[in-house]
């Protein structure tokens, strides 16, 4: 047995199985907060872009923002994409999607966030190598802070999940601020 072996079966022994609950923890919750409100609010700071739902027609804004688009990839039933994933589909080979559209399992209000797991990319770099990245959240699904958020079942029902704000950003030693150098350039979101 070489030391590579050694040392991975001394870290499955030390593994835990079981799932333990962690400690409470007060929410601190602001009871007049209006969430939708503060999340719009802060998801705009943070550089996203909110579309507006049309009463009659709720993804026409989407419509419009992908109508020039060259590849689009989405995962949602209600926008169809031209690119088609599964849960097989290579990571890297997802470096020339233009659109990913995808649905958020909740948002934060605080942080202005959205949760997605595997379950909502179908894989994981789809919410990292497209350009721009289109996102719908059910405006009831937004809870107030980030204490909220880590009380969600998705942490401990999914292998992979992220909080998502707002697109990529960095800024060099100049402090020049640089969008989507590690990631998407864009980042939209559609509440329904």
């Amino acid at each position: 047995m070489n030391s590579r072996d050694i040392i991975l079966g001394k870290i499955r022994k030390a593994c835990v199985d079981e799932y333990v609950k962690p400690p409470s923890v007060p929410l601190f919750h602001q009871n007049d907060l209006d969430l939708i409100k503060k999340f719009k609010k802060v998801f705009e700071q943070m550089g996203g872009e909110l579309l507006e739902n049309h009463a009659d027609n709720p993804f026409e804004s989407i419509y419009e923002k992908l109508s020039n688009a060259k590849n689009i990839c989405s995962v949602v039933k209600e926008i169809k994409g031209d690119y088609n994933i599964t849960d097989q589909t290579p990571p890297n080979s997802l470096h020339d999607i233009d659109y990913a559209v995808v649905r958020a399992s909740f948002g934060v209000a605080e942080t202005g966030s959205v949760c997605l797991t595997e379950k909502d990319l179908v894989v994981n770099t789809l919410g990292y190598l497209p350009q721009h990245l289109v996102v719908l959240l059910n405006s009831s699904e937004i809870v107030e802070n980030l204490h909220d958020a880590y009380a969600r079942p998705e942490w401990r029902r999914n292998h992979y999940a992220a909080l998502h704000t707002g697109p990529s950003a960095t800024a060099d030693i100049e402090g020049v601020l640089i969008h989507g150098a590690q990631g998407v350039r864009s980042f939209s979101l559609l509440l329904l």
